[in-house]
């Protein structure tokens, strides 16, 4: 039965698509049957994986607006291993047209159910904002995977965070845990970062990753090439991170699922 892993900060700018990608992309290289869902209207996941999003038929917003049915909206073997629901622009009214829709926070969840058995994982990359689509991802997920930069401000975004999914495990989804948090965009040079990870790991209860992201210039340039980093630059710093973080989650199979 598929692990339903949410990506998700309600703070924008700390790595989530990226991390969205490249955790799916790299679960997918080690042989896990992947799908990934890309819930912001930005889609930015989309074109990381290379899909050009004005030359899609059906989209996620189309399968949440009963337009189609999840196998029609669904992109097969996008990479090796790795099937992909897209997303466009049109994602941006769904939340207006959620509104009234019975059982509307569990749209997703009853969606993604009809396929879960045929993944080891599903990979949301929820929108950076708490709305309608992030409860329906939250509703969905067994667990949350909470990237945080390493920045002042980061324990800020991360206790916003932590109250949503305590709020929808109490009233949608018994079951919802923290996956883990993972630091990311990691400056060496800078101690900064230290202090940041450091500061975390004191206040935190929740379950921290060994392994941390590293700023790196590769990972920043793969998207605009539609490439995860594992086939853009597979010996970059960022390729060997994500590959180590993907280790880190299978293991956590036992612990969360």
């Amino acid at each position: 039965m598929g692990r339903i892993i949410a990506v998700a900060n309600q703070k924008g700018g700390v790595g989530k698509t990226t991390t969205a990608i490249n955790v799916a992309a790299c679960l997918a290289k080690k042989g896990k049957r992947v799908l990934a869902v890309d819930l912001d209207p930005q889609g930015n996941m989309t074109s990381g994986l290379g899909i050009d999003k004005n030359d899609l038929g059906y989209t996620v917003y189309d399968m949440m607006t009963d337009q189609c049915n999840i196998g029609e909206c669904m992109l097969i073997n996008v990479f090796p291993n790795l099937n992909v629901i897209p997303a466009s622009r049109e994602l941006a009214g769904a939340e207006v047209e959620f509104v009234g829709m019975e059982d509307m926070q569990h749209i997703l969840k009853n969606n993604l159910k009809k396929v879960k058995s045929k993944y080891d994982f599903i990979i949301i990359d929820c929108p950076p904002a708490l709305g309608m689509l992030t409860v329906n991802a939250l509703t969905a997920a067994n667990t949350v995977l909470v990237p945080i930069q390493c920045e002042f401000f980061a324990l800020d975004g991360l206790s916003q965070l932590i109250y949503t999914v305590n709020l929808i495990k109490k009233k949608l989804n018994r079951t919802l845990k923290i996956e883990g948090v993972v630091f990311t965009m990691y400056d060496s040079r800078t101690n900064l970062s230290a202090q940041v990870v450091e500061n975390v790991r004191e206040n935190l209860t929740q379950n921290i990753y060994n392994t941390v992201i590293p700023r790196n210039v590769r990972l920043a340039e793969a998207p605009s090439y539609g490439l995860p980093i594992i086939i853009y630059d597979p010996k970059s710093a960022g390729a060997e991170h994500y590959m180590m973080l993907a280790d880190e989650i299978i293991e956590n199979d036992i612990v969360t699922v």
